[in-house]
Parts: structure tokens; sequence; C-alpha cells
């Protein structure tokens, strides 16, 4: 506002809008009636433009169309419910860009119930929070329709076509917090992220399930084939059991390694805590090693140092 308003014009309304007792927010408030004034002066301004000719302009007359009284329209936006005048016009030709026929919502309330939706609010709290804090009457029937796109596009997302060739794949789960019927819920979100021939990493899927297992790996990789992926020539994933075997059976020419961060982390549960720091320095130069025959000489330093006491 302070852009387009000067600060003496921002003070007059603040002023006025004192004196007079009417609020800042609210339906009633001095942004739902600037919100009003808006609205309608550029509805005023597309008929105008729609017309040819401006309000009282005699170059109108005889133009074959002309202005017809107005309509009523509460429109529901972020300053709250805003009733409007919409200007009509005797041909019925009009069509506002401003505000749509059929509109009901402006000012991003739409987006407002999506971000809402994906912070897990289920369309009770929707409705009940949009009825507190801006006034927008909105039924759950509604807020479920709009919702109902972010299925449709997580599904058309999870389907869509996918390289034929990514050098790299990690393949992997992290247990997260998930709100599933009203009730929190720790669930396994499987990942799968391509890193494509000109070195960009890119998520080809999320699969929200209760546990990892090989089993179904190996369906989310037949998933992945099916999707156009014919060739990978890394797959790094963690030990999990029967997982290269997984991946050896969708990807046959798929060089499988286990990703050194789970190493050093399944390594560490059978060390003590004031060892760790040690342990992991030492398992460093192990896997950074530049040869087959450095490596071989760090592991054997490492067992000479702790084979004994971590066999």
């Amino acid at each position: 506002m302070a852009g387009v308003l000067s600060a003496e014009a921002i003070d007059r309304l603040l002023v006025d809008a004192e004196a007079s007792g009417t609020p800042i927010d609210g339906a009633d408030g001095l942004l739902a009636r600037m919100t009003k004034a808006v609205l309608e002066r550029a509805l005023e301004t597309e008929m105008a433009d729609h017309l040819g000719y401006e309000r009282g302009d005699p170059s109108g007359n005889g133009s074959g169309n002309s202005r017809n009284g107005h309509g009523v329209k509460t429109v529901a936006t972020t300053a709250g419910p805003v009733t409007i005048a919409v200007p009509r016009d005797r041909n019925g030709e009009f069509e506002p860009r401003m505000v749509p026929k059929r509109a009901r919502r402006l000012g991003q309330i739409d987006e407002m119930i999506l971000s809402l939706y994906a912070r897990g609010m289920s369309t009770r709290d929707i409705e009940a929070h949009l009825a507190e804090v801006y006034g927008v009457s909105a039924s759950r029937e509604l807020i479920s329709k709009i919702t109902d796109v972010v299925a449709d596009e997580i599904v058309a997302w999870q389907n869509r076509p996918v390289d034929d060739v990514y050098p790299i794949l990690y393949v992997d789960a992290i247990r997260i917090r998930v709100k599933d019927r009203g009730v929190v819920t720790m669930k396994a979100a499987h990942l799968v992220v391509g890193v494509d021939v000109e070195g960009r990493k890119h998520v080809l899927g999320v699969w929200i399930a209760d546990a990892e297992g090989a089993k179904f790996w190996q369906s989310v990789l037949t998933q992945l084939r099916n999707r156009g992926l014919r060739d990978v020539l890394i797959a790094c994933c963690d030990g999990l059991t029967g997982l290269p075997d997984a991946i050896g059976s969708v990807f046959p020419e798929t060089v499988v390694q286990t990703c050194v961060v789970h190493v050093v982390r399944n390594a560490m549960r059978f060390v003590s805590y004031g060892d760790r720091k040690r342990m992991a320095a030492a398992m460093r130069t192990i896997y950074t090693a530049p040869s087959i025959e450095a490596a071989e000489a760090a592991l054997g330093e490492l067992e000479k140092e702790y084979g004994r006491q971590y066999p």
C-alpha cells in the first residue's frame, strides 16, 4: 500500500477510521471497505473499456449498448467477506475480469485453503479457521472440492514419465510423522532420487508405507521401469537385506554400492559413545583412500587399533 498511497494519505485514512470508530480489519473494517472501493472502481473501469466510453459521455449515444444498473454480489477475500456492486450492460455481454462471473472467492482464498490442507489441517479445522480469522464461510464440501485438485496433481506427478537413463540412483527411506484419520503415526517415506546426465538431482517418487522392505522396493523399481527408466549405472542404497537383489532383478546391469553414510552409521551402533569420533575418523581413511591397496592398508590399521575391542 505504501508504494501506491503516500504516507500522508495513509495517515489520513487511519485518522478518519479512528475518528469514526471503524476498526482496521474485520467485515466492516477499513481494509474490507478499501477492498470494496477498489473492486468496484476496477469493475467500473472494465465496463467503460467494454462499452468504449465513460459514464455520461455523449459519444455513447446510439452505440448499441449501454449501462444497465448494478447487481449485488458478496465475495470472500483475505480481508473478509465483501459485498460489491457489479455493473451490467443492456446486451448482457459484459464479462468482468477482476471479479469473474460466478466467482465467489478472491485474494488467494483457494491458495490459503491448500496451504492449510498441506499443513495437515482437516476440512473441519480449515472451515473453522477461515470463519474465525477471515470471516469467510466455506463449507466442507467446497474445501474438499478444492483440495481434491491437490490429490489429482499428486497422482499425475507420481505417474509422470522419467528419463530413460540416470547415471546415479539414490534409494532410501526416512521416518516421518504423518497425520492419518486424526491420529499422528510414524511411517516410512520411501524416496528415489535420480541424478541425470547433466548432474542434476530429481526426486523420481515418494511412497508412504508402514515399513521398508525388499519386496516393496522391487515394486517401486518396477514402477519406475514402467514409467520409462531403462538403465542405471550406479544404485546407492543402505544395507537392507534383499535390496541389492531387488535392484538387480529389475536393472541387471546396475552396480549396487552401499551408501557410506549407512555403513558408518551401522558400524557406530557397536561402538561406545566415547570412541565414536576416533572410530569415524579412522573409517574415513578407508572410504576416502585413493586406491584399493591404500584402503586395505587403512583397514589393517583400523583392525590393529580397534580389532580386539570391537571385533
